[in-house]
């Protein structure tokens, strides 16, 4: 039996799904539930969810995690963790959202965004920033609500207007009405600075979003606030919040600089800790709030891959390839090579670093002699070349890996894992739980309800035991595999 208080509950609202999880002080998993998100596309390269549908399955979520805990008095506090950039537009005053929710992987504002760089704002934007002017951040998103939507427009003439990513969504809806937003996520606008403590007036000029519509920025932990009693059968403390990247970076305990992590779920995200200062790319890579706490900030550069799991997900659900994502597993491993077969996941555009957001997906090397196992093993394959090309160019900026741990869901697939090793040529890491989005989240609440004094304590404490995957992998194998790749990648 649990002491009362002792456990953490963690909403972890991703991009297909939504769960709640019990953390105990050792980062044990007591108990966790989860609900499928439904992606709705409208159009060719729109991506939304029902923001309704988010809060609903979050608390539903949250709801059956705390009754299989005991109830309410086992829980210290909440934390948070979120898919990051996506923009929710809702009423002040009445709660209710006023469009569906623009997802992180929409493209719809790339003529936007490429006016703006071709107006020669981008090296602005990403020296206040460190973001590049593209589809996937919020700002182009915020905007285009308020220019398309009348619901939207006619909220902010009213002073009513709210525009936020999805932990200030699910703040406000579980405190009845508080409204702030994270650093780390407020870091993925491109309307915050990454040295400013707060939006950034010119940014918001630039973007044309209304400053009034936006959230209070705050640190990662703290007491924020409590939850209405309705939720749970009492108010909980909500004391942790962060961008799932940073959360997992958190939970890989990737707390000093040069560590490194990537994330494979939905898409692919590797972050990298740098430290105290702002970073400056070079290679087209990112800079990102790893961590604000007290006011301080850490920082990380970033590479981010739009298609890395929703790959696999496409060859199950829309060509019926496979029954399930692990059977990719056992595919790659009955055949001895992707038989020449070469995939290019730009299903969404082209990520870092090479920012296509024109870009479409390609399937190369097709003959009479390729089947199933081939296109999965061809998949998997790809997940590898995109992280090799990020490698590149966190190289280029002086940001050399010397291992990667990965997390995610895809990383418990054994075979990827170690095709990762191999075509990196270099150890890679796998904690016990993949799942270390939410372990992050976790951690940080439990920093911000006073459970530990210091998030390295907090990380001593609730990271588990983890194995590596060493390379071993013929060089004329590697170079073949990436010569495949570079060939592909010039034809996209």
């Amino acid at each position: 039996m649990n002491p009362p208080g002792e456990l953490i509950l963690v909403l972890d609202a991703g991009t297909t799904s939504t769960r709640a999880l019990a953390f105990d002080s050792t980062g044990t998993v007591r108990a966790l539930a989860q609900r499928p998100l439904t992606l709705h596309y409208p159009q060719a390269g729109w991506v939304e969810h029902d923001a309704s549908e988010i809060w609903a399955a979050t608390l539903a979520c949250g709801r059956e995690v705390v009754i299989q805990s005991g109830g309410a008095d086992r829980f210290a506090a909440i934390g948070i963790a979120n898919q990051r950039e996506t923009v929710i537009a809702w009423d002040k005053i009445s709660g209710e959202p006023l469009h569906h929710a623009l997802v992180w992987q929409d493209r719809r504002t790339a003529e936007f965004c490429a006016a703006l760089k071709q107006a020669g704002h981008e090296a602005e934007v990403q020296d206040m920033t460190g973001l590049l002017l593209d589809p996937y951040f919020s700002a182009s998103k915020m905007r285009w609500m308020l220019d398309n939507v009348p619901a939207v427009r006619g909220a902010a003439e009213a002073g009513r207007l709210a525009l936020g990513t999805v932990e200030s969504w699910l703040v406000f809806k579980l405190t009845g009405g508080l409204f702030i937003t994270d650093a780390t996520n407020a870091s993925r606008t491109s309307l915050l600075p990454l040295a400013a403590q707060g939006w950034d007036a010119g940014l918001c000029d630039l973007f044309g979003v209304p400053r009034a519509a936006l959230a209070q920025v705050t640190d990662n932990a703290s007491r924020f606030g409590h939850s209405l009693a309705e939720h749970f059968g009492a108010p909980m403390a909500i004391t942790g919040m962060a961008g799932d990247q940073q959360a997992a970076t958190i939970g890989q305990g990737c707390l000093s600089p040069g560590q490194t992590k990537a994330t494979y779920g939905t898409g692919a995200f590797v972050l990298a800790n740098a430290g105290k200062s702002p970073p400056r790319s070079r290679h087209r890579l990112l800079g990102t709030v790893l961590t604000q706490l007290s006011g301080q900030r850490s920082y990380a550069l970033e590479g981010s891959v739009f298609v890395a799991g929703s790959l696999i997900q496409w060859l199950r659900d829309s060509l019926g390839l496979i029954a399930s994502s692990a059977e990719t597993e056992q595919l790659a491993n009955s055949v001895e090579s992707s038989g020449g077969v070469v995939i290019v996941p730009a299903l969404s555009g082209l990520g870092a670093p090479h920012w296509r957001p024109d870009a479409r997906g390609l399937i190369t090397g097709l003959t009479f002699a390729a089947t199933r196992a081939h296109l999965s093993r061809a998949a998997l394959e790809a997940m590898a070349c995109q992280t090799y090309d990020l490698a590149e160019a966190f190289a280029g900026d002086g940001a050399k890996w010397a291992m990667l741990r990965i997390d995610g869901g895809m990383s418990a697939n054994n075979w990827m894992a170690q095709d990762l090793a191999n075509i990196l040529a270099l150890p890679v890491e796998r904690p016990g739980m993949v799942e270390t989005t939410a372990l992050g989240a976790g951690m940080l609440a439990a920093l911000g309800c006073g459970r530990f004094s210091t998030l390295d304590e907090a990380a001593a404490a609730m990271r588990g035991a983890s194995e590596q995957f060493l390379p071993a992998m013929d060089e004329s194998v590697r170079g073949t595999r990436l010569a495949q790749w570079r060939k592909a990648l010039a034809a996209v």
